[in-house]
């Protein structure tokens, strides 16, 4: 059973910045992903990062904005926010993905919650 542990979220103006973090108790060969549900919403996709790092993908909502990375050696993801908007306001999921190129997920985190104010 993997666990996957976020943290870093918080209560941010618009314009600023924040850095999830996500820690998995094992070593994880798949794709990772973030996603986030605002209230009242389904849950969305965010962003996606190869196994190797290699590759990464994003919602168009966040395209130029956000930015995954990975380390393999911590076991570590991250999702770096800038010009944060508060239409990102919501509680931020990290996964272990089933593929790379679709939206499955195998686990899921509890989630953290980030509050951008206006």
């Amino acid at each position: 059973q993997v666990q996957l542990v976020e943290s870093g979220g918080g209560l941010v103006q618009a314009g600023g910045s924040l850095r999830l973090s996500c820690a998995a108790s094992i070593r994880i060969i798949s794709a990772m992903g973030w996603f986030r549900q605002a209230p009242g919403k389904e849950r969305e996709f965010v962003a996606a990062i190869s196994w190797d790092g290699s590759r990464t993908r994003y919602a168009d909502s966040v395209k130029g904005r956000f930015t995954i990375s990975r380390d393999n050696t911590k076991n570590m993801v991250y999702l770096q926010m800038n010009s944060l908007k508060p239409e990102d306001t919501a509680v931020y999921y990290c996964a272990a993905m089933q593929d790379y190129s679709a939206y499955g997920v195998n686990y899921w985190g509890q989630g953290t919650q980030v509050t951008v104010s206006s």
